[in-house]
């Protein structure tokens, strides 16, 4: 740590926010409970039911929120709004002389939350001690290193979040032409074309279920992969928190960049993974084919995505799921050799384009993760 850096805690350069804000100044775009809480620099709120409360705590931009319980799923935001959070979530205002964007990296680090849990309340909802957070030791830099250094490592956020937002136009791009093609006919006039063939998800794509990692541990001196589950699949990536397995499980339960993993069980979801090499859990299907080209399953199988959860969300279990059986009732229109063909030279580009951004920002996020103690502890000087 340099000499000019002072050792204080939390609590000597921040605050809790006390302010209540009355709910006619709350609405779904700025409402934040601890379960829309995004970890995500600049991501959007998701909008959700408000809870019928009088008032809610207030946020105002520059406040960093982070959720209270469950410390662990590392839940931060720094707000660009004004709003209205839950009981649940802190609200952090920094103090004079605190630059906001700085005090929000300080508080995105593992060490911070791994601070927060070691103080705890609770065991099946643990929740942090607010008295216990504000001791959180704190390596203080003069006002105008604080801001170089929040301008490093939002220059690296800005570039997720760009990349983020060129896959989500990809994203739009790619499905306004499959519902255009397969749902609307356009091209045909609104019916669909009786040359082409009526199958189901089945007949496009092979659909692997994975396999118990806890059968897989790996042994001493054996080397090993993390195990892709519902909450890495959400996330985006592996973390130190997540299981490992041995390399010997079997290469076609070793998912890899680029490949369609798609969540039969619990969350209902489906993504192209991008974060490297890891073990399939089970209640995950990893989505393939010998004939057909990724753009054309992956996009069939979100289609169905929305009814699926409708299915699992009927189960009369405590975790919803489809069977193999949904997937094989779920009905695909293949086009014509020469369609596919055209559609493929339109499409493929789309997914590979949103893979390599996806590759790079995973990248970036290394650096950035790589980075943030070490500008924050002074390792690493911002010169």
């Amino acid at each position: 740590m340099k000499n000019n850096w002072q050792k204080v805690k939390l609590g000597d350069i921040c605050g809790y926010s006390r302010s209540r804000i009355p709910i006619s100044e709350v609405n779904l775009h700025n409402y934040v409970s601890t379960e829309n809480l995004l970890k995500e620099r600049g991501g959007k709120i998701i909008a959700g039911k408000i809870p019928e409360q009088s008032n809610f705590y207030e946020y105002n931009k520059g406040c960093t929120l982070v959720s209270n319980i469950r410390p662990y799923f590392k839940k931060i935001w720094f707000a660009d709004i004004r709003g209205g959070c839950s009981n649940d979530v802190l609200v952090y205002t920094p103090n004079k002389g605190i630059n906001d964007k700085w005090l929000y990296y300080l508080l995105s680090q593992d060490s911070f939350f791994d601070f927060v849990m070691s103080g705890h309340k609770g065991t099946k909802m643990p929740r942090g001690d607010k008295s216990q957070i504000m001791k959180f030791s704190v390596a203080l830099p003069p006002l105008d290193e604080q801001k170089k250094i929040a301008e490093i490592l939002s220059a690296l956020d800005d570039k997720i979040e760009l990349n983020n937002k060129i896959n989500r136009n990809l994203e739009a791009q790619a499905q306004a032409i499959f519902k255009s093609w397969f749902v609307d006919f356009e091209p045909f006039g609104g019916s669909r074309p009786k040359r082409w063939k009526i199958g189901n998800l089945l007949d496009i794509a092979t659909y692997l279920n994975g396999i118990s990692m806890q059968k897989y541990k790996p042994g001493k001196g054996i080397s090993f992969l993390p195990v892709l589950k519902i909450r890495e699949l959400r996330q985006g990536y592996c973390d130190k928190d997540s299981d490992i397995c041995s390399t010997e499980i079997g290469n076609e339960f070793i998912i890899d960049d680029g490949d369609i993993v798609f969540s039969w069980s619990g969350t209902l979801l489906i993504n192209i993974w991008c974060a490297g090499k890891c073990g399939l859990n089970q209640h995950l299907f990893k989505v393939f084919s010998k004939k057909y080209d990724k753009w054309f399953y992956y996009l069939w199988t979100r289609h169905y995505l929305t009814k699926f959860i409708h299915i699992a969300s009927g189960k009369a279990t405590t975790m919803g799921h489809i069977k193999r059986e949904d997937l094989e009732k779920a009905k695909v229109l293949i086009p014509s050799k020469e369609e596919y063909l055209y559609l493929s030279r339109i499409m493929s580009p789309i997914i590979n384009k949103m893979i390599q951004n996806r590759l790079e920002s995973v990248n970036i996020v290394q650096l950035r993760n790589m980075l943030l103690p070490k500008l924050m502890s002074g390792e690493i000087l911002i010169s």
